[in-house]
């Protein structure tokens, strides 16, 4: 399950039931979670399974997975029950059998089969030739729109960004700092460590990271959660190219398209347009990992057009940086944790000092977290070598971020002044077995907590035993 997958999987665990009930009633919703949130065996048994009018017995369930493969049936046969798609029938005298709940399976039939006027997969609707947009004019949408997401949380709004007309409203930046992955201060924004790694994920993890995010939010702005998970997982079906009606759509949807079109997901000329286009970051949504991978690919691409997949840095063991790219974005992202001092059309120059990734370091961006962007965008040439980066470089990160990381404060409370070495052993060793010590000194017989309300309650009952005793 890629990390996209797990994030929005995460998410739908903690629904309630009633949820999934309404959910499942959507065969696009049905299809897009069969897609992407089900693993190869999982789906084998749901396929396995979708016609069936009887419970299935657990030993013909068996028989289907080889004897070496117990825990991977259990980890399949455990998702699609925590997903609701699987039920136990346990019938008096009968032994343990699965089906496949309703609406799910049917909603899935449904969705294989054709038919029916649910509408869940989008109402096509007929635009004239001259008004069409094409596939390329909305990847440079989708690819303004998000680049300026990006470029809003590393800072780059003033280097290039905002001159391409990626205006961000505030609702998007409101989403932003709300997941944490930028810290507002006044007018200043800084990216937090999550919003680093945030920045580092592949396309596809980034726009479900983000809908996450504003399927949380989504009860603060008064919206349906099922409408939301509705819509969406109907825009992963949705054909590249094609425009849509609003026609059928809830209150709730047509919300959402406005909120939509800020990060580049949905196209739309003008707020009153009876019309939606879906753009590449809609349509890989609910894609497995094989076609995610090209598809991904593809706009990934498309977003970073100024550099190309076999990476742009070198860096040499003086830490002077070199990175072939015009990109407003990549060249923000480089100056989160280098000194900039040159810049060209197609290159800029640099050098990686103490002072410049320890900036970094206190925004919460790790060393770790530096040597991977290095890493992942290394110049071919550099790639040639078995190291890749100079190892003294990535030493020296890591030793720069150490020096911050020397002296650690931890609040607690500190137990001493014990009478005797077993009333001391006692309840040290308790709070260990809690997971509550941070540190001892036996010789002194003190430790240092955490958290002390279990430590206090255990003393109190040890004093009571003993009043009792006496």
């Amino acid at each position: 399950m890629s990390a996209s997958s797990v994030r929005s999987f995460e998410y739908l665990e903690s629904l309630p039931g009633t949820v999934f009930n309404r959910l499942y009633k959507q065969p696009s919703t049905a299809l897009a979670i069969f897609r992407r949130m089900l693993p190869h065996l999982a789906k084998s048994f749901v396929m396995a399974m979708l016609y069936m009018t009887r419970p299935l017995p657990v030993t013909d369930l068996e028989t289907w997975v080889r004897p070496g493969s117990r825990r991977e049936q259990d980890t399949a046969v455990d998702l699609l029950e925590r997903l609701q798609i699987l039920k136990r029938s346990a019938e008096p005298g009968t032994p343990r059998s699965y089906m496949l709940t309703n609406p799910f399976a049917s909603s899935l039939r449904q969705a294989l089969t054709g038919g029916g006027n649910h509408k869940s997969f989008g109402i096509p609707s007929d635009v004239p030739s001259k008004d069409e947009v094409t596939i390329s004019q909305l990847d440079d949408f989708a690819r303004k729109q998000w680049e300026g997401v990006l470029g809003y949380m590393v800072g780059s709004t003033g280097i290039g960004l905002r001159d391409e007309g990626a205006n961000l409203s505030p609702s998007v930046k409101h989403l932003l700092q709300y997941g944490g992955l930028v810290d507002v201060k006044g007018r200043n924004v800084d990216i937090t460590q999550d919003g680093f790694a945030f920045v580092l994920q592949e396309v596809n993890a980034q726009v479900w990271t983000i809908l996450v995010l504003y399927l949380e939010n989504a009860e603060q702005l008064g919206m349906d959660h099922v409408d939301v998970l509705s819509f969406l997982f109907m825009l992963g079906s949705l054909e590249l190219g094609q425009a849509y009606s609003k026609a059928n759509l809830t209150e709730t949807q047509l919300q959402m398209l406005l909120d939509l079109r800020d990060f580049g997901i949905i196209y739309q000329d003008s707020p009153a347009s009876n019309n939606y286009y879906p753009t590449r970051l809609a349509t890989t949504l609910t894609s497995d990992a094989g076609a995610l991978g090209s598809a991904s690919a593809g706009f990934d691409s498309a977003l970073h057009s100024s550099t190309n997949d076999k990476g742009f840095v070198f860096i040499e063991t003086n830490y002077r940086l070199y990175a072939y790219t015009s990109s407003p974005l990549q060249i923000a992202i480089l100056s989160l944790f280098t000194r900039l001092s040159t810049r060209y059309p197609n290159m800029i120059s640099g050098k990686m000092t103490r002072e410049s990734v320890r900036r970094a370091i206190s925004m919460g961006i790790t060393g770790d977290q530096i040597v991977d962007f290095l890493y992942t965008h290394a110049h071919p040439q550099m790639r040639k070598t078995e190291t890749v980066l100079p190892p003294t470089v990535v030493d020296q990160i890591r030793l720069w971020q150490i020096e911050g990381e020397r002296m650690k404060s931890t609040v607690g409370f500190l137990f001493k002044d014990f009478s005797t070495a077993a009333e001391y052993e006692g309840p040290c060793r308790y709070a260990g077995d809690i997971g509550v010590l941070a540190w001892k000194n036996d010789a002194k017989r003190m430790f240092f907590v955490t958290k002390h309300e279990q430590i206090a309650a255990y003393l109190k009952s040890k004093k009571d035993k003993r009043v009792e005793g006496g």
